[in-house]
């Protein structure tokens, strides 16, 4: 066992943690909407849609947890079944899963799906019961020009039972659909989930932290740079990802805690946007205020105030010999590092200085590599 990861298993993407963080809303509204309708002897279906990482597939396992231990519904009990329509992507390789899932199997070759859904339906008859069907990443199916999916969403009128279906797809997959089986969902079984925003990654990261990390090992401030880092695209899975890694790279290096270095080489090693090539490309007054940045951030610091990085930016000018540019050209350079994606500007209360970080590679790694092109410069002016 680490001095820091204690269970990283629960910073995988595929681990479903026993409550989900800032979806409280929409899980709330999706169970109240099949108990419901199942309490009355009435399927549900259902289409959620959502970003990369937006916890689709989390709310998904929740969802059918919650159904299966919440009591039966109508005089029924709910089971689940989850089906990846990337590893199962058409109507037969799909419904050998819910076969045996039900407790009935049939050889994968020889039959058609029409007796195949008979076998399926004895399953059923057995042991009646409420089927949730959740068929995630379910677009690799319905390109397929499925017939499954009206099938299942017709299961009274072909003598299914209850069977209701929840659709998980990162786009609206029911323009692909079949007007009939496109029917099923209506206007209203369509929930879009809206990314998570820093605050929600934040508290997601605090929350798996501490069923993963051991306590103290993990600074606000630290949880908060790794957020910030997946505010862009709203994915809790990288976020997660960059989280393990960065605790991976404390232990190596014998630290007793999450530092930002840690999460800057976890970002560095995966996914580097900082290239020799655009260093090479920076103008020196951009290179001179980009080694004043690394030196500055040489610390527990994830962000540090802008004006000290201009503090040091002057000593690091006249260290090299050159002439320190206007306050206003310095802000400029600095905003132009932001659009490279080198550095985040981050804006603070009013009348304080905006802060500056440098998530992309370590600091001590950025200084080498910036020292190196500053010096080679500076040697050239030389006569």
């Amino acid at each position: 066992m680490g001095r820091i990861l204690r269970a990283e298993e629960t910073l995988d993407a595929s681990y479903a943690p026993p409550k989900l963080v800032r979806r409280d809303a929409e899980i709330d509204l999706l169970r109240k909407r099949y108990r419901e309708a199942l309490g009355k002897g009435v399927a549900y279906h259902q289409l959620l849609t959502g970003g990369i990482g937006s916890g689709k597939t989390a709310i998904a396992h929740h969802l059918g947890s919650e159904l299966e231990k919440g009591g039966k519904l109508g005089g029924l009990a709910v089971q689940r079944i989850y089906v990846n329509c990337w590893r199962r992507s058409n109507d037969r390789t799909v419904l050998h899963h819910l076969l045996r899932a039900v407790g009935v199997s049939l050889p994968d070759r020889g039959y058609a799906l029409a007796e195949m859904l008979d076998v399926f339906e004895q399953g059923i008859r057995k042991s009646p019961r409420h089927l949730l069907v959740v068929l995630d990443e379910v677009s690799a199916l319905v390109r397929q020009e499925t017939k499954l999916v009206y099938l299942l969403t017709r299961a009274p009128e072909v003598s299914l039972g209850s069977i209701s279906l929840f659709l998980v797809a990162s786009e609206d997959v029911l323009p692909y659909l079949d007007p009939a089986s496109r029917s099923s969902f209506g206007v209203t079984h369509r929930l879009q989930l809206k990314p998570y925003g820093r605050d929600d990654l934040a508290g997601l990261l605090r929350y798996r932290a501490s069923l993963a990390l051991a306590p103290g090992t993990y600074p606000d401030e630290v949880l908060d740079q790794i957020a910030g880092l997946a505010t862009g695209t709203g994915d809790a899975r990288f976020a997660l990802e960059i989280l393990s890694n960065a605790a991976r790279h404390a232990e190596e290096s014998g630290a007793v805690a999450l530092e930002p270095e840690h999460v800057r080489a976890a970002k560095g090693s995966g996914y580097p946007t900082i290239t020799e090539t655009k260093l090479e490309e920076l103008p020196e007054a951009s290179l001179l205020i980009l080694l004043a940045l690394a030196r500055t951030l040489r610390g527990p610091k994830a962000r540090v105030p802008t004006e000290r990085v201009r503090s040091a930016y002057a000593a690091v000018a006249e260290e090299f010999g050159a002439a320190p540019v206007s306050r206003v050209t310095f802000w400029r350079a600095v905003k132009q590092l932001e659009r490279e994606g080198i550095a985040q500007v981050e804006p603070v209360g009013t009348g304080q200085s905006s802060r500056i970080g440098m998530d992309e590679v370590p600091a001590s790694y950025l200084e080498t590599l910036v020292h190196e092109r500053v010096a080679r410069r500076a040697a050239a002016r030389k006569p």
